[in-house]
């Protein structure tokens, strides 16, 4: 066996948990890293639950593609002049500099996979906004100080009935 401490962890994070135990709201949804930087040249994955309808505001990352993965419900997406919906088992990449924005659309839960290549400053962003148990605010200077542009409001989604 070999346990050199040059070999990397294995890291197991069960189903429905944060890598660290910990709990993060983002009001309508709730995150849970997954899987973690050793630094901002690593991926970060997170899993991404909603209980509600709704998604970020419209932004671009300077350095980062993102690529998400619906697990559960509908997500609707624009990513530059593009709409697609995502549907379980159904992927995309959103890549670098290129505006985008998305919501769930669905009627009850929703769930999706999203990895950011590289990591960036985003696990730092996420911790940060999720103190407030709610969406990102509207600040440009927030979000620019984490590697990303914001460029406008959330998508309008209805509320489901």
């Amino acid at each position: 066996m070999n346990t050199s401490s040059s070999q990397p962890a294995v890291i197991h994070v069960r189903a429905g948990n944060d890598r660290f135990g910990e709990q993060r709201g983002l009001g309508i949804s709730s995150i849970a890293f997954k899987v973690c930087p050793q630094d901002s040249n690593d991926t970060l994955i997170i899993e991404n639950t909603f209980l509600a309808r709704g998604g970020p505001a419209k932004h671009l990352h300077y350095e980062q593609d993102e690529w998400f993965y619906a697990l559960e419900g509908a997500f609707l997406f624009e990513v530059g002049q593009e709409r697609f919906t995502l549907h379980p088992g159904d992927s995309l990449l959103a890549p670098r500099k290129v505006p985008h924005v998305w919501a769930y659309v669905g009627d009850a839960r929703g769930s999706i996979l999203i990895a950011f290549l590289p990591a960036g400053k985003m696990e730092a962003f996420f911790r940060e906004v999720t103190r407030a148990n709610a969406m990102p605010p509207q600040d440009p200077e927030l979000w620019r100080a984490h590697g990303m542009e914001l460029l406008g409001s959330p998508l309008l989604v209805e509320p489901a009935e």
